[in-house]
């Protein structure tokens, strides 16, 4: 299994208004932080919004917030969010996907994969990856389109 630009992406925008403290950050200042493509984003920030990650203000000094805590949303809702339920193979005992899945030894060693993918992505969250982000601009300073 491999994530795509959509979580990549996704995450780099989140943990950026994780880390802006309270104040709503715009599609364009993340696009141009990040280096991504504004009509991409765009569809990003609508999914996290449809997921109830982010919230958008309107007016002048308007953008986007987080919905909740940092500490309350897991990187592995984030992902769910954007890609869909995480799976390492379409292969796992309990799926329908497979007519072999009650035959199949192989399907107890995928769904271990995905239940560790899980386990990971769910033990860390967004105010995990601000406060590690917060360091890193600390010591390197960001620039425009890093």
């Amino acid at each position: 299994m491999r994530l795509t630009a959509r979580s990549e992406y996704g995450l780099l925008a989140l943990v950026e208004i994780a880390s802006g403290e309270a104040s709503p950050r715009s599609s364009r200042e993340l696009s141009e932080r990040w280096e991504i493509p504004a009509k991409f984003l765009e569809q990003l920030l609508a999914a996290l919004k449809r997921a109830g990650i982010v919230r958008s203000v309107r007016g002048a000094r308007g953008g986007y917030v987080l919905a909740r805590p940092a500490s309350q949303v897991s990187i592995l809702a984030v992902v769910e969010a954007l890609e869909g339920p995480i799976a390492a193979s379409m292969c796992a005992r309990e799926s329908d996907a497979c007519a072999q899945s009650a035959h199949c030894a192989a399907g107890a060693v995928w769904g271990r994969v995905s239940d560790a993918i899980r386990d990971v992505l769910s033990s860390a969250t967004l105010e995990d990856l601000a406060v590690d982000q917060r360091l890193l601009d600390a010591v390197v300073p960001p620039t425009e389109g890093r």
